[in-house]
């Protein structure tokens, strides 16, 4: 059955405050044409052809007459670029060819949960299926582990644990473990933004009870007693359509996944603006380096000076909360830390 990859191109709006003037430039080794395969993403296949992959639908021609919803393409299809389309600019298409029909009601329900998403879906599961950002007490009424096995402090990997507050109910029998509490400041001026949940790991209910008791499956950071459970539900596909945001964002990284110092490529990040400030999920956002601050003589007296702010990375946005946001870091040529500025490209 063929899979699909949802691309849901929508045009940029005309009313950016930086609307792009000039021709999306092509990625320097940029091929005539792309096979999609299963596993294509949409930036991935937007990298191939543009250096900035947030701006392929300004050279996408979608053929409405040819493919029943022109927002989808699937794998086995070719995407051709056209180096000087009608207007000058370069243009990518489908190229023409047969394509397996399905009645409208098969193709709904059979595609529409065998999407290939716009973005590495693995790395984001654990930050779609809870609340991350609300009040301290957000994790309240969640299951708990009230002991691990052989009086242990903490569980890893294959440990078990028991659990309070738990149901037998066959649907959630894959949880995630979390822990609540952890504050999001502004850097820019102390207020706090909300409390964010960290996710430790992966448990399976092994037999109902009170306590319940419970394998850990997956565990990224040690687990204790006091942590909380969540039933594991199936998230959705992340196909939100690249593109820049619709007014100016100013924001800080936050916290970088699992407290680490230092991220890169991949890495989930919280950012300190979120639907407040006109930040949707899809939007594209610019990681800079801040620039450095520098004494100089050589004129006969001492002079300060500021070196530009420095492009080092891509964000991609993916949830959003009130006052905060999470991205995947797209593209990073270097280290980064939190507190460092994203703004619009």
């Amino acid at each position: 059955m063929l899979k699909i990859i949802s691309v849901l191109l929508l045009a940029i709006s005309s009313n950016l405050l930086w609307a792009q003037d000039t021709a999306p430039e092509l990625a320097g080794n940029a091929p005539d044409r792309h096979v999609v395969v299963t596993g294509d993403t949409l930036w991935g296949i937007a990298g191939k052809f543009l250096k900035d992959p947030f701006r392929w639908n300004e050279i996408w021609k979608r053929n409405a007459e040819e493919i029943r919803n022109p927002h989808l393409i699937y794998p086995g299809q070719v995407v051709v670029l056209e180096r000087n389309g009608p207007d000058g600019r370069p243009q990518l298409s489908l190229l023409e060819q047969n394509t397996v029909k399905l009645a409208p009601r098969i193709r709904e329900e059979s595609l529409a949960h065998r999407q290939i998403p716009a973005i590495p879906q693995q790395v984001i599961e654990p930050f779609l299926t809870v609340p991350l950002v609300a009040g301290g007490d957000a994790l309240d009424q969640s299951p708990r582990i009230v002991a691990i096995d052989e009086g242990r402090v903490s569980a890893s990997d294959g440990g078990k644990v028991y659990v309070a507050g738990a149901q037998d109910d066959s649907r959630s029998r894959q949880w995630q473990i979390y822990r609540p509490g952890k504050k999001l400041v502004d850097p820019e001026n102390g207020e706090t933004l909300g409390y964010e949940a960290q996710m430790l790991g992966t448990a399976r209910l092994e037999s109902a009870g009170t306590p319940a008791t419970f394998r850990i499956g997956r565990a990224k950071a040690e687990i204790a007693r006091g942590d909380r459970l969540v039933p594991a539900p199936r998230p959705d596909i992340v196909s939100y359509p690249q593109r820049l945001p619709g007014t100016k964002v100013a924001a800080r990284i936050l916290s970088i996944d699992q407290d680490a110092r230092m991220g890169g490529p991949l890495s989930v990040v919280s950012l300190s603006r979120g639907g407040k400030d006109g930040l949707e999920p899809g939007h594209v956002l610019a990681l800079y380096r801040v620039g450095e601050k520098i004494r100089d003589r050589t004129s006969g007296s001492w002079e300060n000076y500021t070196t530009p702010d420095e492009r080092i990375g891509l964000i991609y946005v993916f949830r959003v909360f009130e006052r905060v946001a999470y991205g995947l870091v797209m593209e990073a040529n270097r280290p980064f830390t939190a507190g460092d500025p994203v703004r619009n490209p």
